[in-house]
This record gives C-alpha cells, sequence and structure tokens, in this order.
C-alpha cells in the first residue's frame, strides 16, 4: 500500500468507525429507556413486577430472533444498508412506545408489547452488521486494542441512554424519555449514511492480514461443501462460545434491567436519582473492556481464552460480594455494581466482538456475531420473568444467588474454552 492509499485508507477507517460507534451508540441509547422507566410505569399503570417485565420480555425475545434473521442477509446484502434500515424503525418503534404511555393502560400494554416486538428486530440488525464493517476494516493483531476502543459505543450509549432518560423524565415527563432518544438515534443513522464505507474495496483500497483464511482454505479442510456453505468447524466454534455467552448476558442484562428499580425500592432512592446511580455498572465496565482488549492483543498470537478466563474469576468474586454484602448498603452496592461492571464487560467484548471476527474470514464476520450474540441474547429473555417472579415472591438475596450461580457456570465454562485455546496453541 502506496503512502497515499495508507494515508486515505486511515482516513476512511476512521469516519467508518466514528459512524459505526455513532450507530450502535444511537442504538442503546434508544435501548436504555425502558429499563430507567420500569418504576413510573409501574405507578403509572398500576403493574406490578411481571406485568412491568413483559413488554421487555417480548422485546428479548425478538431480539434474539432477530440475531439469527439478520445474520443471513449478512452474506448477500451491504451491511451498511441492513444497519440503515435497522436503526430508522428502531428510531419510529421506540416513539410509539413513547405515544403509548398516555394511551389507556388496557390498550396500552397489548400495543407496546407489539412495538416492542417490532423494537426488537430492528435493534437486532445493530451487532452482528457493525461487527461485519469493523472486521471489514482491521487486522486480527490490532482487532483487541481497537475494538475495546470501540467497544466503549455500548458503554457510554448505556450511561448517555439512562442519563438522558432520567434527565427527560425529570423535565418533561414519561413520554419524552422515549422522544427524546428517538431523536438522538435519527440524528446519527444521518450521519451513518453520509460517512459508513462496506470495505476498503468500495473505495479502490485492500487490507492484507496474514491471519485471514484464504478463500477455499475451509473446502480444502473438508469444511465446506460448496462456495456457499459454512464449515462445520465454524459453526460449532461459534455455538460453543454463544453458549458460554449466554451466561454474561444473562448477568449484563440483569444488572442493567434491575439496578435502577432496586435501587429506587429496596433504598429509597428518587427515580431520576437512582437512574444515575444505575450507571456506574457502565462507566465502570467500559474501563473492563479497554483493559481486555489491550491484554488480549498482547499475548502470544492476540488469544482471547485467557483473558475471558481470568476476568470471569474475578466477576465470580465480585457478584458473591453483592449477594453477601451488597444490599446492606447503597455505596457497598453501587462500587460493587462497578466492579460487576468492570469484570463482566471485557470477557463479554471480546466473545462477542473479536472472538467473532476471527472464528472465520470477515466474510462470515455476521454470521458469526448474529449466532454468538443470538444464543447469549436467550439469557436477557430468561432473565426477565424469573427475576421479576423471584424479586416478587422470594426476595432480592435470592436474586443475587441465583446471578452467583449463573457465573460460577459460566466460570467452569470459560476455563474450558481457554484449557482448549492452550490445547490449540501447542
Amino acid at each position: 500500500m502506496s503512502a497515499g492509499d495508507a494515508a486515505l485508507f486511515r482516513r476512511y477507517r476512521l469516519q467508518l468507525f466514528v459512524a459505526t460507534w455513532l450507530s450502535y451508540f444511537g442504538f442503546y441509547v434508544v435501548r436504555k429507556v425502558y429499563a430507567i422507566v420500569k418504576l413510573p410505569l409501574k405507578e403509572h399503570f398500576g403493574f406490578d413486577d411481571l406485568q412491568v417485565a413483559w413488554p421487555w420480555t417480548v422485546y428479548l425475545i425478538t431480539y434474539m430472533l432477530g440475531q439469527f434473521v439478520a445474520a443471513g442477509p449478512g452474506r448477500r446484502f451491504e451491511s451498511r444498508r441492513i444497519l440503515t434500515v435497522g436503526m430508522c424503525v428502531a428510531a419510529a418503534a421506540n416513539f410509539v412506545i413513547g405515544f403509548l404511555v398516555d394511551a389507556d393502560a388496557a390498550r396500552a400494554f397489548l400495543w407496546m408489547c407489539v412495538t416492542m416486538g417490532i423494537f426488537g428486530f430492528a435493534q437486532a440488525t445493530g451487532w452482528p452488521h457493525n461487527v461485519a464493517l469493523f472486521a471489514n476494516w482491521t487486522r486480527k493483531s490490532e482487532r483487541g486494542t481497537l475494538f475495546a476502543v470501540w467497544g466503549t459505543c455500548y458503554q457510554f450509549g448505556a450511561v448517555f441512554g439512562k442519563g438522558l432518560a432520567g434527565f427527560l423524565l425529570g423535565w418533561l415527563g414519561l413520554a419524552w424519555s422515549f422522544y427524546g432518544s428517538s431523536l438522538v438515534l435519527l440524528a446519527f443513522t444521518l450521519y451513518f449514511v453520509l460517512n459508513a464505507r462496506e470495505r476498503p474495496e468500495s473505495a479502490g483500497l485492500t487490507l492484507h492480514d496474514e491471519s485471514e483464511p484464504e478463500p477455499g482454505a475451509a473446502k480444502a479442510r473438508g469444511g465446506a461443501a460448496h462456495p456457499g456453505a459454512l464449515p462445520r468447524a465454524f459453526l460449532l466454534s461459534v455455538v460453543a462460545m454463544g453458549l458460554i455467552y449466554f451466561g454474561f448476558k444473562f448477568l449484563r442484562y440483569a444488572l442493567d434491567s434491575w439496578s435502577a428499580l432496586i435501587l429506587g425500592e429496596h433504598f429509597g432512592m428518587s427515580a431520576a436519582f437512582a437512574a444515575y446511580f444505575s450507571t456506574a455498572f457502565d462507566w465502570v465496565g467500559f474501563l473492563g473492556v479497554l483493559v481486555a482488549g489491550y491484554w488480549s492483543d498482547r499475548l502470544p498470537g492476540s488469544r482471547r481464552a485467557p483473558v475471558i478466563f481470568w476476568m470471569t474469576c474475578g466477576c465470580l468474586l465480585a457478584v458473591t460480594a453483592m449477594w453477601m454484602i451488597g444490599l446492606t448498603s447503597p455505596v457497598l452496592f453501587v462500587v460493587l455494581l462497578g466492579l460487576i461492571g468492570f469484570m463482566a464487560m471485557g470477557p463479554d467484548s471480546l466473545l462477542a466482538g473479536p472472538s467473532a471476527m476471527e472464528a472465520g474470514s470477515r466474510r462470515q464476520a455476521a454470521v458469526a456475531a448474529g449466532v454468538i450474540n443470538g444464543l447469549g441474547s436467550i439469557g436477557p429473555i430468561v432473565q426477565e420473568p424469573v427475576i421479576g417472579w423471584l424479586k416478587q415472591t422470594q426476595g432480592l438475596d435470592s436474586v443475587f444467588l441465583l446471578l452467583v450461580v449463573i457465573v460460577f457456570l459460566t466460570t467452569v465454562s470459560t476455563g474450558l474454552l481457554a484449557r482448549a485455546d492452550r490445547r490449540r496453541g501447542r
């Protein structure tokens, strides 16, 4: 690559990184509103914990299914086009939900569930196709560090989304928590359309990566029956990572979905302050993403599995401390919430990002990300009604004991992943 081409490549790649960063940041801004307004919704409609959980459960189901649906078209259509449609539909659905909160309770509940279903399918385009675009513009040796920086989009998106929802809730009322976030996503959609390029070849450039599987390599190993087939080893690998990712997403969404409600009910905070303090998980979590990405790139061969395992061990200790002492003080709760975020978000980012990109070729990145995130997204679906039921019938202690068990099983699984990775290295 000539000096001129190298400069042009850096320019276009920076534009792509900013556009995709804002894309997924925007997806998170609209996604985080519901968790913040759960308590006001309960009071506004007279819902109990199970009722307020159901619209979000519908969203989680369609989000999970949408991961698999969105992954397929990524092999035939440009990811940037799929993302543009997904962002527009997500903004529109979120706006409709804001309209529904001012409607009659009986009718609003049904249509809120329907709209949440559409919202979930639209949101599902975000991860696999942003990951696919990122893979198109990066090499394996640099992905851990670069993706750690890029991965701050969903940390800051969560923080900004929760803060904006809390601010608008206190200033303009419940519906504007949804309206305001939709306007933000639409602005980012316009920027994305104007600045995102599908791959270097779209700009007349090339990106060589020695670690990238050569075309036909999988077929030579007996993995693919024809050029359009997916290698068996690739599918087994992403399914295994997806099942591990189940534990991380169960934990992440449990704390993300219920921490503001717990701060409001258990510790007596206002809805606005509970929204602000619940962002500790995200603020400290983004540091864990940076550490995990940098650490994994410094290991021989840019290995991700050892980092995933050791940080999961730390997560298990932090969740156990939350179960034992976290509910005794709001300060302890928030501190431990941040520590769990640090230890959980690093492995979470590596599994769903660099590991997905490196499971196969760049052109398989959307499929890998979709399958891993799709299987992992079963965790959020399960946690919402289960935690709602446990909290209502057994109390908060049982909720955090369940999280300890989930993280323990995830730690065992990541240990097996690290062991398999070490054997392959030998």
